[in-house]
Formats: structure tokens, sequence, C-alpha cells
């Protein structure tokens, strides 16, 4: 199985995971959802289905017709299949997900993996941020080398061209930088609690804040 292949193995069942979908919608969440995809076809993406199919992975299932579309032969168009993980195909997925070799570190598979770091344990969302860091920095090292080797025989546009490259390269190395300081400390990314917020937006005189921003009056007493 070609790397290509094998990363859109993943995908499609990480996406499968989340729910069951017919082919076009999946085809479209592969487009939308994780850019790297927008070339395939379905001429690419069906054989993967049929493939993941026989290897027990996923099943096929008859789904409903479009909206308004009489459920008849008299149509004169199939049924839509639905695409549906099965126990073993879940199985497989987390066997993947566990994956952090040097092949989770490449540029097309990196932007995939790091799609479905939500479902990816803490120790290996970790190696593979790792293991791109260092990839991206023995990048940045070789691009550095050549440039100044190369320096004086480049026109302008061309050594334009270099920077901006080495540039994109340092700037994603900074943002490996940060999430992986995320990972370590531990920092929880989802939205704060209300309730939470609420707690913090008391004064150091235990008194909290309306919702507006005003506090409230302590003359203001209307108990008798």
């Amino acid at each position: 199985m070609s790397r290509r292949s094998g990363i859109l193995e993943f995908a499609v069942l990480g996406l499968l995971r989340e729910s069951p979908m017919h082919g076009y919608e999946l085809r479209k969440r592969l487009n939308t959802s994780l850019g790297v995809f927008r070339a395939f076809s379905y001429g690419t993406l069906y054989p993967c289905l049929k493939a993941l199919v026989a290897s027990g992975w996923l099943i096929e299932e008859t789904g409903d017709a479009p909206e308004g579309t009489p459920a008849t032969a008299l149509t004169g168009r199939r049924a839509k299949i639905v695409y549906r993980l099965t126990a073993a195909g879940k199985e497989h997925f987390e066997e993947l997900l566990a994956h952090s070799g040097p092949d989770a570190w490449e540029d097309e598979h990196f932007g995939v993996r790091f799609a479905f770091f939500g479902q990816t344990s803490r120790d290996v969302r970790m190696r593979v941020l790792e293991g791109r860091r260092s990839r991206l920095e023995e990048r940045l090292e070789k691009m550095r080398t050549s440039l100044a080797r190369t320096r004086e025989r480049l026109d302008d546009y061309t050594l334009e061209l270099q920077r901006h490259g080495m540039e994109s390269v340092e700037r994603e190395v900074r943002w490996l930088n940060e999430l992986i300081e995320s990972e370590r400390t531990g920092r929880d990314q989802r939205a704060p609690d209300p309730a939470e917020q609420d707690k913090k937006s008391e004064d150091a005189d235990g008194l909290p804040r309306h919702r507006g921003g005003s506090r409230p009056d302590p003359s203001d007493d209307t108990t008798t």
C-alpha cells in the first residue's frame, strides 16, 4: 500500500468513526476538512472504500433515497450506500492512531494526523509533534546552509523565494513549540465554563459582578 493510499485509509476510518456517511458526503468531508485530499476523485475514494469493506473494517448499508425521491424502481436510481465502521474497523483505527513513527511527521501525513489529535492520546500527540519539529529543524538547517552557499549566485527573486520558504518553516517550528508546551503543561484548550467565568469575575471582597459589568450597590437594601 502506498503512503498516500495509507493516509486516505486512515482519514476515511477516522471520519466514519464520527458517524456513518454516504460516499458523496465522505468525499466532501475529505475535501473541506482535510484539504490534502482535494485532488482525490471518486475513482480513488471508492476503491479505498471497497478495500476497507473487504478487510472487514467497514460495512455497506442501504441509506435513504434523496429527499423527495420515491424509493421505487421506477425512479431509475440506485439506493445510496452508507458506509459504517465495524468493531474491527474501530480497533484498526485505534492501532493507526497509536502509530507515531516517521510517516506521521511527513508534510502530507502530519496535517491529517493533526486533524484527529482530538482522538489521539497525549503521549502519541507529543511524539508526533516532537518528531515533526525535529524534521522541520533539520530541513531549516539544510535550507540555511544551501542559501549561504548559493546566495551570491541567486537573482533577487529567487533569493526572496528561498527566504519565503525559510520563514514558512520557521513559523511552523514556532507553532509546534507552542503546541508542545501546551501539551506538556496540560493546559485545557476548551472554552471556559460560564460558571467558572462567573466565579472568576467576583471581586476581592467576594461580591459577584452583574452580567452588565456593574456590581450591586451595598446601599440598595430592599429588605425590611
